[in-house]
């Protein structure tokens, strides 16, 4: 039985907020990825890309992972890109049901507007577009990683948490 739930998806899609949301709800522990590597280097991850680049931060990504297979009753906010090394979904996909929370490029990019600076991979001219081609990109790789899929376009935190409560009861392999 699996006893976590992984949040993934692209930036900005509300896979903290909710996450902290569901933890409260479902009296699980709530683990943020990102944080986590943060605490592992003591650098933040815009310092992080900034010194050793996106190839570094996907590297401590994957070494944190491994940790992660021993956690049970948690939820756990995956970064964006995630899903691009198969073996860290591979190693969550032992203990969790992994959600796919989606938004529009728009909403997206109005919800990542609030944290300037944060954002390395959008610190450029056009970051609507390059949101549009990231998600593209990406796509396939959240769509075949997920076990349940929730567009947050539309809806309240609040709202998500209690449609992944619903789908949640429904997946026989949560516990």
């Amino acid at each position: 039985m699996k006893t976590n739930i992984a949040l993934i998806g692209f930036m900005g899609t509300g896979k903290t907020a909710v996450g902290k949301i569901l933890a409260r709800k479902m009296e699980l522990n709530f683990i943020e990825l990102d944080a986590l590597i943060e605490m592992k280097v003591k650098m933040t991850i815009p310092r992080i890309f900034e010194q050793g680049g996106e190839i570094a931060f996907r590297e401590l990504e994957i070494e944190v992972t491994k940790d992660l297979v021993r956690v049970e009753r948690s939820v756990i906010a995956c970064g964006g890109g995630f899903v691009l090394n198969r073996i860290n979904v591979d190693r969550l996909r032992q203990s969790s049901v992994i959600i796919y929370l989606t938004a529009s490029p728009s909403v997206t990019l109005k919800r990542v507007s609030r944290q300037a600076g944060q954002r390395p991979l959008l610190d450029v001219t056009d970051p609507l577009s390059t949101i549009r081609e990231m998600i593209k990109k990406r796509k396939p790789y959240y769509e075949q990683a997920a076990d349940i899929t929730v567009n947050t376009s539309r809806l309240s935190t609040e709202a998500v948490a209690n449609i992944i409560i619903e789908k949640l009861k429904e997946d026989e392999s949560f516990d």
